[in-house]
């Protein structure tokens, strides 16, 4: 037998439908009644029917996509595609866009672009106006320096405006963004940054995290004396107050960087008492890169995933009207550091018209309410965070609702990881009862969610509204066939345009068809455990390469990490199932608990209940054992795989990068458990 064992599924809890008048207001009946008219059809105003549609129509689908939002092109397409055989499609052949230029299209006075906040900042507000005179200065400075499209602009940056400015700056003029948050080390850095050869660097002083400040200018200097294609350095002062043009500001710089005046300071490029030059946008080929983002980068070199110009902005569009409902002068916001593809997806919002809302630090400084307190503040309209983040909510106890009334908002976010039953409960019964929660799961591999929210749908509790439009997203079973409320591998059988165009540097796309294709040939296979119900919804169970395989039975962890939520003892946990030489299997589950808690023989037979209660023996852990952290890499995912090799004894420590792990020191448990021969008994 090789099935998840699951209980019953029983019929979920309905928690939320919008009302008529909110739906017919909507872009997405907006788009149907559209598509009728301009294509003759006959679709209902019924999602799953125009979903069918979209992913049965493929091209059809996505050209209506460029028409019904007035794409800007300076040439237009000779064909919408040169075929859909994975992962060879090119889209619109030869058409010529700007993605930035379809942002300014929204500019007005009426609604500000871009409103910030950050632990050393107060709340902000930067206009239209505003925001176009700095991206003008911006890219006069780049243009000055000898950037031209195809060029590699990165940043070394927080969640601040002035990160939004350099990527718009470099976005109009067809250069290639890349970004690091702040807290990486410098060999992270380094081994995303270096294989872009980029020309310019934008960077940070420093960063302020959870109250405390962190000063990386000695990073800075160290990147670009390891990265030799670095011509000219930002410096962007945010730890330390403006300085005047005549003084240096990464002091151990070489002295042949000062020399040729490497170094320049942000405030030096936006002249503040000057007219602001024209901004100008340089239309490129539809499938030439946007960005490049990296994947986690903590078990081998990171993967350079490069995105396309036209295919980022047809579905960033897409998504924010359809699933996310934003229109224009709303405020939408998503917590993220600059290193998560969520930063990016924040950006498209300006696309819809709508006011990016950002903010910096840790979500839980002061405390845990700081965020609720900042969406009640800049009166966001649509609020995104991660799974575990309102896990960390429901678990303190806390309780927004009493004293915050939340006027604006219209919708929830969530994405990072399954939001369990419980999390959505909490959502409504402590934040907001008429609030849509809009969960969503996709990845820095197409840098948007296959799945997420349809004001069209109700919500249910523990599920997924929808698959994407356009997103041919199936379950497949061993023998790779679609199954319906069943749990399968996650498949994506249809192109889309925001897929990779490839990764940077990887000759024949070997090592892009390796992590896609492998598995099901000509279909993209995701890694995620899914299951799609005979209505579209979805649950997400997981990461399929994380699966615990115990005698010939899948068990996905989300199964198990649910249970865990329900234990206020228990603030995280981490499951791997380890495969032993003899034959055997060893699952330990390994607990971090909440001050003053600790691992009683209580609390293990509770929650040994509960697993057999809820799920089945076989998810009862052969072992539970106290550590003090459970690693996660710096985007935020739990690191499973690593630790299931070091408990294998197998070595990492040429493959596993600390610097691209949010807190590398949590591995040493694990590793002096590896050195000791009895880890594996109970004491």
């Amino acid at each position: 037998m090789n099935q998840f064992i699951f209980p019953t599924i029983m019929e979920s809890k309905k928690l939320w439908e919008a009302d008529q008048k909110t739906i017919q207001k909507s872009h997405l009946v907006h788009f149907i009644n559209w598509l009728n008219k301009s294509y003759q059809l006959d679709l209902p105003q019924d999602y799953e029917t125009l979903h069918q549609w979209s992913v049965d129509h493929t091209e059809m689908f996505w050209e209506s996509i460029w028409k019904f939002f007035n794409i800007i092109n300076h040439r237009s397409y000779d064909a919408i595609t040169n075929g859909l055989d994975m992962p060879d499609t090119r889209w619109f052949l030869n058409a010529q866009i700007n993605y930035a230029e379809h942002i300014f299209r929204n500019s007005t006075t009426e609604f500000p672009a871009i409103i910030s906040k950050s632990e050393i900042r107060d709340t902000e507000e930067l206009s239209w106006k505003e925001l176009e005179d700095k991206v003008a200065w911006l890219q006069k400075y780049l243009m000055d320096s000898g950037v031209e499209a195809g060029d590699c602009v990165v940043g070394f940056l927080p969640n601040i405006p002035e990160t939004t400015i350099s990527f718009l700056a470099a976005n109009s003029l067809g250069a290639i963004w890349s970004c690091c948050s702040p807290d990486f080390g410098a060999d992270s850095v380094v081994d995303r940054f270096r294989q872009i050869h980029p020309k310019i660097l934008i960077a940070t002083d420093g960063y302020s995290y959870g109250g405390k400040n962190f000063d990386r200018k000695e990073v800075v200097a160290e990147v670009v004396r390891q990265i030799p294609s670095i011509e000219k350095v930002i410096i962007v002062p945010y730890l330390e107050s403006e300085h005047d043009a005549s003084s240096v500001p990464i002091p151990i710089g070489s002295e042949t960087d000062k020399a040729a005046n490497k170094y320049v300071w942000w405030s030096t490029i936006l002249k503040k008492n000057k007219n602001a030059p024209e901004l100008r946008f340089t239309p490129v080929e539809f499938n030439h890169p946007i960005w490049v983002l990296y994947s986690s980068g903590t078990t081998g070199p990171p993967k350079a995933i490069t995105h396309s110009h036209g295919g980022m902005l047809l579905e960033h569009i897409k998504y924010m009207a359809f699933h996310n409902d934003v229109h224009r002068g709303e405020r939408f916001f998503w917590y993220s550091t600059t290193g998560w593809m969520m930063w990016n997806f924040v950006q498209a919002s300006l696309l819809a018209g709508a006011t990016a809302v950002l903010y910096d630090g840790s979500a839980g400084y002061p405390n845990l309410s700081a965020l609720w307190d900042f969406a009640e503040e800049a009166e966001i309209h649509h609020f995104g965070t991660s799974a575990p983040f309102i896990v960390a909510c429901m678990k303190a106890g806390l309780n927004p609702a009493a004293d915050h009334s939340f006027v604006a908002l219209r919708s929830i976010g969530s994405t990072g990881a399954p939001l369990p039953p419980e999390g959505f409960d909490w959502i409504y019964d402590h934040i907001k009862k008429d609030v849509w929660l809009c969960s969503m799961s996709g990845g820095t591999d197409v840098c948007t969610a296959f799945v997420g929210g349809c004001i069209m749908k109700p919500v249910y509790e523990g599920y997924i509204q929808c698959r994407g439009l356009g997103v041919s997203l199936l379950a497949y079973n061993d023998d790779g066939e679609s199954v319906l409320d069943e749990t399968g591998e996650m498949v994506v059988t249809r192109p889309m345009p925001c897929m990779p165009i490839y990764f940077w540097a990887d000759t024949e796309n070997h090592r892009y068809r390796e992590s896609y294709f492998s598995y099901y040939p000509e279909v993209w296979r995701h890694g995620d455990w899914v299951e799609i119900t005979k209505k579209g919804m979805l649950r997400i169970l997981g990461r399929s390469d994380a699966t615990l395989n115990r005698h010939g039975v899948r068990i996905g962890t989300a199964e198990i990490y649910q249970v865990l939520n329900n234990f206020e003892e228990i603030e995280d946990g981490l499951v791997v199932n380890l495969e032993l030489a003899n034959g055997d299997h060893y699952m330990p589950l390994f607990l971090k608990l909440n001050q003053g808690e600790s691992l009683t023989e209580g609390l293990i037979d509770k929650v040994t209940k509960q697993l057999r209660a809820t799920h089945s023996p076989r998810h009862v852990p052969d072992q539970f054992i106290a550590v003090e952290d459970i690693p996660y890499t710096i985007s935020g995912k739990k690191m499973e795989a690593p630790v299931k090799k070091i408990l294998l004894g197998k070595d990492t420590k040429s493959t596993l990068n600390p610097d691209a792990m949010r807190n590398p020191e949590s591995l040493e448990i694990y590793r002096k458990m590896a050195e000791e021969e009895d880890f594996k008994k109970d004491e």
